[in-house]
């Protein structure tokens, strides 16, 4: 990213300096400040212990270069070295280019030449993550070139290739920015002018390096390696090494190379990639994206790298071709699904904190999940960040785990920023990212770094938010987000409230689920009215399990509930599921049986999106283990977990998932749509369209049948029937004529006790018809590619 990048080297040469103090907890009284205006009234909030428990991975609490002060009070998990200017970073002469953030000059860093690569500047940062009991994650380089000598060289020198629109004046007035004065990219520039050609075994000696001086990966020494930084961007961060953009082929093939020289060196290490820049990430190459954007117009709907690749986009086609490597090799040499995000709105990720900048910054972290919320930016559409990775890789790389290495949401020396950090985080615990780091750290005195306290160091003891998440909901996020979970080392349960308004608000919060429900709940405050420390206020007494409290404006609330005097634990997993019939519209499923924990196995719960925010498609009594889905789209893939709930409501953790597809559906004489347009919960209203496919009709005679007890009381235009399950409609006169292509409607009233269950086993005259599956089905909207905007963050 060419911004932050500068910001990168900044941290990196100006590493030694000093933090600032750790502002202490403040012990306070539980009476807020005088306000304007009584509080308004809040959406309500719920908390179930018993559903949507899903493990929280503690890197998702990570950041870039961190300082060791703050890493040591947050017990910071997982710290980063990353950004534009590891890309070329060559560990031997312990130097880098800063590539297009500062004139592509090289730079080096001040440590003791003489017994280098020992106490570089990365083996400095090794080590104060082994001081503070932080995993590592190191950039190692793909594009094939790293900085070849401790010099003050150039990618663009003026004398040589001419005046430029920029140059670092100040420092070095012969460095350009490889930009002419008319505009035009410098071109034809020599790459050893700055930089080195290497291959894989320089990565290869790297790790190899690493794991001599502070042991392997199980054994305290570095565990995460990011695949090089932004790829897709090399064109213009490293252009003077890289011009073209990265395609599909190159990308692969590095990866391929540079993955297996990590996993050589050490096997036990994991990596991460392909580290694209952002949304356009998912869909385009880097070869691509600067075809595109030279080009412009139609190339960005049918760019050509991809057309020369199946018309598949990037991110699934890279995840595939991860598969088949392993397939091939039998070993994985891609661990996490890595992709970088930056909020596009404008102002958002930038120095702008307006009051509407504001109110966008706290409402535009929905696109990290939320299928309602259109993209306020260039990208217009649904984005669903964490549920579209995962989407990805349950289709194209199952097991694959999900990073976000790099993210910032804006104005962390702010309130308004702190509280985007604070639901940031939790979003990522309650969807099941397996590892994030915050590009640029806050100071320790910033809102954004309280944001990190409340979830790793509430009150200032290592007190933590909870280790399993569960099930949170609130009747309006936008006003008040609410994240749960439970703590593994002593059962509490901890929610956290963060008001994004400017407003007080009242609000009722009931929590169900605990065995022995708590009397009273600890109360830890941070927001607006004092940003200097978090507030231990007094306690806040809960009577069956429900209690109502005022959330004070832009402010951050958390509340540990203890376990009571006694301890339950949900069932295990189920196991991971197979699937014994697949057919056009229905999959039946079979899994090894959970493990009771404190309470008997109830039933188990089939879901095909994720547990804790979706519906399950089918429910079965214990002890049977098995279940058919039905109402699913024919030639669709489909992911399925199975969650078992016990007698006392308690969920076990879901299963591994299982990727299905449907079968291809036969030729058929009609299709229909059929519709539930009313429901009252004893009785219902339908409409069945019916559209001819085949020859033209005079005379039809439309059948289904029920799958439950659903009983016809009043239908119209055609003739009703019923016998049992199996239902008759025949044309009413008026309507008989159905020519080819043609459709017809008919509805009904009907009447039910239990669940009204979609009929199936539609036919027209005999022969049988094709029915679009149901919302049986959870599935993230293709993305759809476009041109960045002027001002796209990158």
């Amino acid at each position: 990213m060419t911004s932050r990048a500068v910001l990168a080297a900044v941290v990196l040469l100006m590493a030694g300096a000093g933090p600032a103090a750790v502002p202490a907890v403040a012990t306070a009284s539980p009476v807020a400040a005088p306000r304007a205006a009584a509080a308004g009234d809040g959406p309500a909030l719920g908390v179930d212990a018993t559903t949507g428990r899903r493990a929280i991975d503690p890197h998702i609490y990570g950041m870039n270069f961190a300082d060791e002060s703050l890493a040591a009070e947050l017990r910071l998990p997982v710290r980063r070295w990353g950004g534009n200017a590891t890309t070329r970073y060559n560990y031997k002469l312990d130097a880098y280019n800063a590539g297009a953030d500062w004139y592509f000059e090289n730079l080096y860093y001040n440590n003791d030449t003489a017994k280098l690569p020992d106490g570089s500047e990365a083996d400095k940062f090794v080590e104060q993550n082994r001081r503070t009991g932080t995993d590592t994650v190191m950039t190692v380089p793909m594009t094939g070139w790293t900085t070849a000598a401790r010099n003050s060289a150039c990618g663009f020198s003026i004398a040589k290739y001419g005046a430029q629109q920029g140059s670092d004046a100040q420092w070095r007035p012969d460095c350009g920015n490889g930009v002419k004065t008319d505009g035009t990219k410098v071109t034809g520039n020599d790459p050893a002018e700055t930089s080195t050609a290497i291959g894989a075994d320089f990565t290869k000696g790297w790790v190899q390096y690493l794991d001599k001086t502070y042991g392997t990966a199980n054994d305290g020494g570095v565990r995460f390696y990011n695949l090089d930084n932004e790829p897709d961007l090399w064109w213009s961060t490293h252009r003077d090494v890289h011009p073209t953009g990265p395609g599909y082929d190159e990308i692969r093939d590095t990866t391929y190379a540079t993955a297996a020289a990590v996993k050589d060196a050490d096997p036990a290490a994991q990596t991460l990639g392909p580290v694209g820049w952002g949304f356009n990430s998912l869909v385009y190459s880097g070869l691509d994206q600067k075809t595109c954007g030279e080009q412009g117009g139609d190339c960005w709907s049918n760019p050509p790298d991809r057309a020369a690749h199946g018309g598949v986009q990037f991110a699934p086609w890279y995840l595939q071709q991860m598969k088949a490597y392993e397939q091939a090799h039998g070993r994985r040499i891609l661990d996490y699904f890595d992709e970088h995000i930056y909020p596009q709105q404008s102002g958002v990720f930038g120095g702008s904190d307006d009051a509407a900048t504001q109110a966008l910054r706290l409402r535009s972290t929905r696109q990290l999940w939320d299928p309602t919320y259109v993209d306020e930016s260039w990208i217009n559409q649904a984005v669903q960040f964490i549920p579209r990775m995962r989407s990805l890789v349950d289709t194209d790389y199952p097991g694959t785990k999900l990073a976000i290495t790099e993210y910032n949401w804006g104005a962390l020396d702010k309130i308004d920023g702190g509280l985007a950090q604070a639901d940031v985080l939790g979003i990522f615990g309650r969807e099941g990212l397996d590892l994030a780091t915050l590009w640029d750290p806050p100071k320790s005195t910033d809102p954004g770094a309280f944001a990190f306290r409340m979830y790793r160091n509430y009150d200032g003891n290592g007190g933590s938010f909870g280790d399993t998440s569960v099930h949170a909901a609130s009747a309006d996020q936008d006003k008040l987000a609410v994240y749960a979970a439970e703590r593994s080392s002593d059962h509490a349960l901890t929610v956290i409230v963060v008001n994004k308004t400017t407003g007080d608000l009242t609000a009722p919060v009931s929590v169900t689920g605990r065995t022995a429900p708590a009397s009273a709940a600890q109360v830890y405050r941070y927001g607006q009215d004092d940003t200097t420390a978090i507030k231990h206020l007094a306690d806040q007494p809960v009577s069956g399990g429900a209690f109502t409290a005022t959330f004070p404006a832009y402010s951050v609330t958390e509340y540990v509930l203890p376990a009571g005097s006694s301890t339950a634990t949900p069932p295990s997993a189920p196991g991971t599921p197979t699937a014994t019939s697949v057919g056009t519209d229905r999959a039946t499923l079979n899994w090894t049986a959970s493990t009771a924990g404190s309470s008997p196995v109830a039933s188990y719960q089939v879901y095909s999106g994720g547990p804790a925010t979706t519906a399950p498609v089918a429910t079965v009594d214990a002890p049977t283990t098995s279940a058919t889905v039905t109402g699913l789209s024919p030639s669709t893939a489909y992911t399925f977990r199975v969650v078992a709930k016990d007698t006392a409501g308690r969920s076990s953790p879901p299963s591994s998932a299982l990727r299905v597809t449907t079968a291809a559906a036969p030729a058929s004489a009609c299709t229909v749509d059929y519709r539930v347009t009313n429901d009252w919960g004893t009785g219902f209203t339908a409409t069945v369209t019916v559209t001819n496919k085949g020859a033209a009709l005079n005379g039809w005679r439309l059948g289904f049948t029920f799958t439950g007890n659903q009983k016809v009381t009043q239908g119209w235009n055609g003739t009703w029937s019923q016998s049992g399950t199996a239902v008759t409609v025949k044309d009413a006169g008026w309507n008989a004529a159905l020519g080819t292509g043609a459709s017809v409607g008919v509805g009904f009233n009907g009447a039910y006790t239990g669940t009204n269950a979609v009929p199936q086993d539609f036919t027209l005259n005999g022969k049988s018809c094709t029915a679009p599956g149901t919302a049986a089905a959870v599935r993230v909207t293709a993305a759809v590619g476009h041109a960045p905007g002027r001002h796209a963050v990158r």
